[in-house]
């Protein structure tokens, strides 16, 4: 039995100062000190004061230089913001049919916190076709080896979120059909009509032919990430699994090494000889591999899938060179498309996702902007959390008429989250 705290250490706890959060400039990461950082060296209840000047952002890999203070911005707390700003700074849009928000993500999300940081009355709709919950989805592919319940993966939920900002949000409501001259988004709940219209609605995962839909999982949002975890089961009292994994990209490698930290049988196949092929082999590869010789983690480089079959309970794959492998349960991390139907109905310009100007990131189309996963700028994606905030930003500025903030593309920092051996590539 655990004895009752003492008088003295009562006195002490309700002494210490509240835990507070700081906010990673670059890409929106949030640094809770009551969580710490686990993964990268920093115990629960480390205080934002003692994290040494080398640590560096989960997420994007910047130091603690890029980080503030931060607090969720409610509605009061805008307002307060407001109230110094002359009346013509920002237009207010109280009688607009406002922005609409395709996507609720991290590039929706902060996009509606930065529209309403700049106009507090601007009415604000948001159309996802999941419920909306805030969450960092970098954290699905180590949230295994971390013990991460679900409950702590999501950080706001969707209702919340939008009752502080107060955003009309339709979640399970899939967009269908942009009509730009008539300004209206037909959705599976209606009709909506827009002023300003912004898709956010990321990418999707990839897949080849060999490699059918209905028999792998691509582990691209939270409920897929949950539905993965139900069926792999509980590792203590349903046994290890043997998964193989398709694709040693950046998700492939971290979801590898999260999957084998958790107790399963891990394999993973890939076109390239080594792993996170896209960077130098010494910067990454070899050491990466180096990493996983103690885990349950094999890597087998150089092969093409040429079919995958079911096998009774399980899965059989084969590659182009006559070799096999069974596995449990199968991902596919073979890359990121942009689904093409909203931006074909606007008659937006697309190269290879839909292209927008490089500082105000707006399309061919007036009164549409879009940002995150789904644009390229220069025929050229940048899947990465780091330029997110910094476009919502630009997007925002744009649709409220403030002060211009032109968009810059600059090369990513990229923290590779495999714990075995976290990496920071760029």
């Amino acid at each position: 039995m655990t004895p009752a705290p003492s008088g003295v250490d009562l006195a002490l706890a309700l002494a210490l100062p509240p835990f507070l959060s700081f906010i990673c400039d670059a890409c929106g990461y949030i640094y809770n000190e009551a969580d710490g950082d686990v993964d990268g060296g920093l115990a629960a209840g480390t205080r934002y004061a003692d994290i040494p000047e080398d640590w560096a952002c989960p997420l994007c890999g910047v130091t603690k230089a890029d980080f503030t203070l931060y607090q969720a911005p409610g509605l009061d707390a805008l307002m307060a913001q407001l109230q110094g700003r002359s009346a013509g700074s920002v237009a207010s849009r109280r009688e607009s049919t406002g922005v609409v928000i395709v996507g609720a993500g991290r590039a929706g999300w902060q996009t509606a916190e930065a529209l309403r940081a700049l106009d507090p009355h601007l009415p604000i709709t948001v159309v996802t076709a999941c419920p909306g919950d805030v969450y960092d989805k970098p954290q699905l592919s180590v949230a295994m080896a971390r013990g991460l319940a679900s409950d702590r993966l999501v950080r706001e939920s969707g209702a919340d979120a939008a009752q502080r900002l107060n955003v009309r949000l339709l979640s399970e409501t899939h967009a269908v059909h942009v009509d730009s001259a008539t300004q209206t988004l037909r959705t599976t709940r209606g009709t909506l009509r827009y002023e300003h219209l912004v898709l956010a609605h990321g990418a999707q995962a990839a897949l080849p032919p060999s490699l059918p839909a209905s028999l792998c999982w691509r582990v691209n949002h939270l409920g897929m990430y949950l539905r993965l975890c139900a069926a792999l089961g509980d590792v203590k009292t349903a046994g290890a699994k043997a998964v193989l994994i398709v694709g040693a990209g950046l998700v492939g490698s971290e979801l590898a090494n999260d999957l084998a930290l958790g107790g399963h049988h891990v394999t993973l196949i890939d076109t390239q000889d080594q792993p996170l092929a896209r960077w130098p082999s010494e910067q990454a590869g070899q050491p990466l591999l180096a990493a996983w010789q103690s885990l349950s983690l094999r890597f087998v480089g150089g092969v093409s899938v040429a079919s995958l079959a079911r096998k009774g309970q399980g899965y059989q794959l084969r590659t182009m060179d006559g070799q096999t492998f069974d596995a449990d349960q199968v991902i596919a991390a073979t890359g990121l498309h942009t689904p093409s139907r909203l931006a074909r109905s606007a008659g937006l310009a697309w190269r290879d996702g839909i292209a927008v100007d490089a500082e105000t990131l707006s399309t061919s189309v007036p009164r549409i902007h879009a940002l995150g996963d789904c644009i390229t700028i220069d025929g050229r994606s940048s899947r990465f959390i780091e330029p997110i905030a910094r476009q919502a930003r630009t997007v925002a500025a744009a649709i409220c008429g403030a002060e211009p903030v032109p968009y810059a593309s600059r090369a990513a920092v990229v923290r590779v989250k495999t714990s075995s051996l976290p990496l920071t590539l760029h």
